[in-house]
């Protein structure tokens, strides 16, 4: 089971590194001045690809979850609200990244209506999100 939770926590922290990543790209599109098709061609490029990535990083981090909690039992029985909890933010972090593939597809067909701003406030999710789940996990505050 250690093995199980060590590679859950490597790739869930990787699945949110590029979460933390990929909204700044967005910010970087939002402000490309509209005569400057090479740098957005190439921040688009970074974006697709880090998408991509994270995706595949997403995908072991949610299956190994899943073996934990469901295979291991970890987080049920009595006294395990944090787990519901958690369960919550797992939603939500998949809904965040649900959504920077929209937004990128957004870009991609220059349909952007968001501000550098809005994106910089947008990357601060990510970071709660994490931040939430570890307190959740470590803490078991109920």
């Amino acid at each position: 089971m250690l093995w199980i939770k060590s590679l859950h926590i490597v790739f869930v922290a990787s699945w949110f590194a590029g979460l933390f990543y990929l909204p700044r790209i967005f910010v970087n599109l939002a402000q490309v001045a509209p005569d400057s098709v090479a740098e957005e061609a190439r921040l688009l490029l970074m974006a697709r690809k880090l998408m991509r990535f994270t995706t595949l990083l997403m995908v072991p981090a949610l299956a190994l979850g899943l073996v934990l909690w469901l295979g291991y039992g970890i987080g049920q029985g009595a006294g395990n609200g944090w787990m519901h909890a958690k369960l919550t933010v797992v939603l939500l972090a998949l809904g965040y990244h649900h959504g920077c593939g929209k937004l990128l597809r957004k870009f991609e067909a220059h349909a952007n209506t968001r501000s550098h701003v809005w994106f910089r406030w947008f990357n601060e999710v990510p970071v709660v999100l994490l931040l939430i789940a570890v307190i959740l996990v470590v803490v078991k505050p109920f």
